[in-house]
């Protein structure tokens, strides 16, 4: 079907993966091409809190993976890409595959690691419209790669764009089969687990997933809801003013599932008392209902956010809110929750991990301070954000109380070592999850560290 930027993530993706160079024969077409890539080390620990301290656990993991890209030149328009991911664990120690201490996020089916060619595609260009068809990434409002892990998700899509108009892109895309990336492997949708299904189903990925439909691309409606559907249509019309202002909207035909439309504006300006700040104010609305053969049943979700702050010189501060429309006592904990079962994740309130404000009722708000140290020598951005959520009754996942997540993020580019990013990522949750009937609670502490070389 998760910033604000002037064209949208998939637009950029899109057009900046067509070669600028031509070739004039097929033999230069490859001898010409480009190889690139990322080699990545992900460690993460999570400490779980609940209200019985004895239940205490931490849960770590380390891996060392990431892709190998090649893309040929272009000949006469027509050029072709794939690439190759790869997570490994280590240190991980015996029993892995039923071992609760060991973080999945970073891995594959049973905690092992695993390989995938995760890119395969054919791309045509004529003057102001590119089509780029076949396994490849796509980063749109509501489907997405979350590459938040260790292996992004990953699509099978068909997708044209034009820029003919001024100022504009159209975009019209039809999706097929999702690849789910190690990220969503935090989530599990079993029906076994009603609670987990919805909060899997809000949070970007699928509501039946046992944790095991990492690493293959299947059908959009199978990895979603279980049922074969015809996949996921998407037409989307993106326009840019100028630097301060531009807007977004896209639609989402899942067929037989759910239609949803996303719609984003956003506003920047001078201020008139000082021309070093910049205030900006943005804002999204999301509405999905059911279509078709309706498989998941009663489906009308409405959501809505908005955004404002300001930017001066190196430092950013914004405040954000957002909220979703409420269940009744005798519907279903999906009829009013905001379904994203694909990925993409562009709510302003959502924390690192917690994405409570797609659930039903949610009333969520966001504040969050951001400082770029480039000017004092150091290649290196700091940001701190905390995040509330008013849970409202018949969410169902947790009782109506509020929770909470907090968190830094740290990245350092070394000048020593080009290309290479450093990264510190932590989130703290309060009352992740309350038990509805007995009022137990989760919570838990969170670090992570990331090292990316590109090349």
């Amino acid at each position: 079907m998760k910033k604000k930027l002037l064209l949208s993530s998939l637009t950029i993706g899109l057009l900046s993966s067509v070669n600028v160079y031509a070739v004039e024969d097929l033999s230069a077409m490859f001898s010409e091409g480009k190889a690139s890539g990322q080699i990545r080390e992900f460690s993460i620990s999570r400490a779980y809190k609940y209200t019985d301290s004895s239940k205490d656990y931490t849960r770590t993991a380390n891996a060392v993976g990431g892709y190998l890209k090649y893309e040929t030149a272009s000949l006469e328009g027509l050029s072709l890409g794939t690439a190759f991911y790869t997570t490994n664990g280590f240190g991980l120690g015996g029993n892995k595959a039923i071992n609760k201490e060991v973080d999945h996020t970073l891995l594959g089916k049973d905690n092992e690691g695993y390989s995938i060619l995760g890119e395969a595609y054919l791309q045509y260009k004529y003057g102001n419209t590119t089509f780029k068809g076949g396994r490849q990434k796509l980063d749109t409002p509501l489907a997405g790669t979350d590459d938040a892990r260790m292996i992004p998700n990953l699509f099978e899509a068909y997708v044209l764009s034009n820029t003919d108009i001024t100022n504009t892109t159209l975009l019209l895309a039809h999706v097929t089969k999702f690849a789910q990336g190690t990220f969503g492997r935090v989530y599990s949708g079993s029906p076994e687990s009603p609670t987990n299904q919805i909060l899997a189903a809000t949070s970007g990925y699928s509501a039946v997933d046992d944790q095991n439909q990492v690493g293959d691309f299947v059908n959009m409606g199978n990895y979603a809801i279980g049922k074969t559907t015809d996949g996921v249509t998407a037409g989307a019309v993106i326009y840019k003013l100028n630097d301060n202002m531009n807007m977004q909207l896209w639609d989402y035909y899942a067929y037989d599932i759910l239609n949803a439309m996303y719609g984003e504006i956003n506003f920047k300006w001078n201020c008139l008392l000082s021309d070093t700040v910049h205030p900006f104010f943005s804002a999204q609305a999301i509405k999905e209902n059911e279509i078709g053969d309706k498989l998941l049943g009663k489906v009308e979700g409405m959501y809505w956010g908005a955004k404002f702050g300001a930017d001066i010189e190196n430092f950013q501060a914004y405040l954000a809110y957002s909220q979703a429309d409420e269940n009744g006592a005798t519907e279903a904990s999906t009829q009013n929750a905001i379904i994203t079962p694909w990925g993409g994740m562009p709510a302003y309130t959502q924390g690192m991990v917690t994405r409570h404000q797609f659930l039903a009722g949610t009333k969520a708000s966001k504040i969050a301070l951001a400082y770029n140290w480039k000017g004092f020598g150091p290649d290196l951005a700091t940001s701190v954000y905390y995040t509330n959520f008013e849970m409202a009754k018949y969410n169902g996942y947790t009782a109506d109380e509020d929770a909470s997540e907090s968190g830094f993020d740290v990245i350092y580019k070394p000048e020593l070592v080009q290309n290479l990013s450093l990264r510190v990522r932590a989130n703290f949750t309060t009352d992740y999850n309350v038990n509805i009937t007995s009022k137990n609670t989760i919570s838990w502490d969170e670090y992570r560290f990331i090292a990316n070389y590109n090349f």
